[in-house]
Parts: C-alpha cells; sequence; structure tokens
C-alpha cells in the first residue's frame, strides 16, 4: 500500500486506529520516533487516531497525526477539561476532540477498545497491559509494534500462555508503516466480517456490502450494482462509490 494512499471508508466513516502504550517513564528517542511515525502513517492513510488522551508514546503518536493533517480523538479518564489537566496531568495538545469520561485511568480502557476498529499496543506496562487483554478477548485486529519495550516486546509470550482462542488476530512489526499497511490489508480482507467476539454469524438473507463489510437486508440497501452474475448490495451511496471507482477491488 502506497504511503499516501487512502483506506475505504467504514459505512461512509474514517476507519479508526487506537494506539495504547507507555504513558509514563522515560522514553528513549528511538521509541519515541517511531510513536511519532506510527501517527504519521494512521493519518497518511485517512485513518482517525484514538488515544487514551495520555502523555508518553500515544501522545508522541497523536504529534505526528496531527503534522501529517490527521485528526486525533482523546478518550479521556476526567470529567473536563480542568480534571484532564489538572487532575490527571493529560495534555489537550495534538487532539481535535476529547472525550470526557469520568471513568478514571483504567475504567476508560474499554471505550477506548471498542471506539477502534483497530487497535495498536506500543511499549506500556501495566495499563497497557489491561488494554492489550481487553482486546484480545473481545476478538479485536491487534498490532504490536515491537522494539518499543514494555508490554510490546512481551505480547507474543502473554498471549502463548493465555491459549484461549478469541477470534482476535495479532500482527507484530517494529516498522510503524509497515504495522499499519499490514493491518489495514487484514481488516479490509478479512477482519471486518468479525470484528469482534460480538458479531455474530450472518443471518438468512443478509447481504454483506463488499466495501465496508456491514452485514444488511438486501430490502433495506441504499444502493445496489450488478457485477457479472452477481448483485451486490450497499449500506450507503458512499460505499457504492468506491464500488464504481474501482469495483476490481471489491469484485
Amino acid at each position: 500500500m502506497a504511503e499516501s494512499s487512502k483506506v475505504p471508508l467504514l459505512a461512509g466513516m474514517p476507519m479508526k486506529v487506537g494506539v495504547m502504550g507507555g504513558a509514563t517513564g522515560d522514553f528513549s528517542k528511538e521509541h519515541l520516533d517511531k510513536a511519532h511515525r506510527l501517527g504519521e502513517a494512521i493519518a497518511k492513510r485517512g485513518c482517525v487516531l484514538i488515544t487514551g488522551g495520555c502523555p508518553g508514546l500515544p501522545h508522541a503518536a497523536a504529534c505526528g497525526a496531527k503534522q501529517t493533517n490527521g485528526f486525533v480523538i482523546g478518550i479521556s479518564p476526567g470529567l473536563s477539561l480542568d480534571e484532564h489537566i489538572q487532575k490527571y496531568h493529560s495534555p489537550a495538545e495534538f487532539h481535535d476532540v476529547l472525550i470526557y469520561t469520568g471513568s478514571g485511568l483504567m475504567g476508560r480502557e474499554i471505550v477506548n477498545i471498542r471506539s477502534s476498529d483497530i487497535v495498536v499496543i506500543i511499549g506500556g506496562r501495566s495499563g497497557t497491559l489491561g488494554e492489550l487483554a481487553i482486546a484480545y478477548d473481545e476478538g479485536k485486529l491487534i498490532g504490536v509494534l515491537t522494539g518499543t519495550g514494555g508490554i510490546s516486546d512481551l505480547a507474543k509470550e502473554i498471549l502463548a500462555a493465555c491459549e484461549k482462542d478469541t477470534g482476535a488476530r495479532v500482527i507484530y512489526s517494529d516498522d510503524p508503516e509497515h504495522l499499519i499497511d499490514e493491518l489495514i490489508r487484514v481488516y479490509m480482507e478479512a477482519h471486518r466480517q468479525h470484528p469482534s467476539v460480538f458479531s455474530d454469524e450472518m443471518k438468512p438473507g443478509q447481504e454483506r456490502d463488499p466495501v465496508c463489510g456491514m452485514r444488511l437486508d438486501p430490502q433495506r440497501a441504499a444502493a445496489e450494482r450488478r457485477a457479472g452474475e452477481k448483485q451486490y448490495f450497499f449500506c450507503s451511496t458512499a460505499c457504492a462509490a468506491r464500488f464504481d471507482a474501482e469495483p476490481e477491488r471489491y469484485v
């Protein structure tokens, strides 16, 4: 995938990539640079970046995304901007939107994970381990940026020890750009059909939008197209337009 290419919209919305990782401690220049490049890669591919609104490596990713004209959402542990900054000592800079959960540092993790189509783990300690566990248990597509210390360099052994099939798919790479490209490819080719443990099997009579993967009733489709011998149904005119522009990509 080219560095500047855009990914297809999901039901008319951009894909959301959550970056979860080390917020406190001493970070090397190499680790901060990788986090910054990760944010740049997410923005260049037209995805929205989600963080926990925290400092450290996720904040470096937010900086990279904003400096590449990306859009960044922070899921705050606080009840307000004042609490976000004063109580939790968290930054507002490089975020377009802060969502105030009032759930504290641990409680907002579930919101982070469930708001993300893809979760990327970078560095981290106990809090990141909790986010990895939630994402894995809920069958998410997970990227692990290795070579950044902490949980990211232990994730493979931790998940192997779990011996649990949740439907999650985990991709490892020490290169931020390659990792994002692989995650997007796997999501669009396969994982979007069952993006979490809450995604059940297709019901009789349902079809799947070939662009965003959404299940839908053909009678309620926003648009439809015929290609060869097959009829395709779409959740939105935006997905139909994507199909019209590159039918060979989806047929």
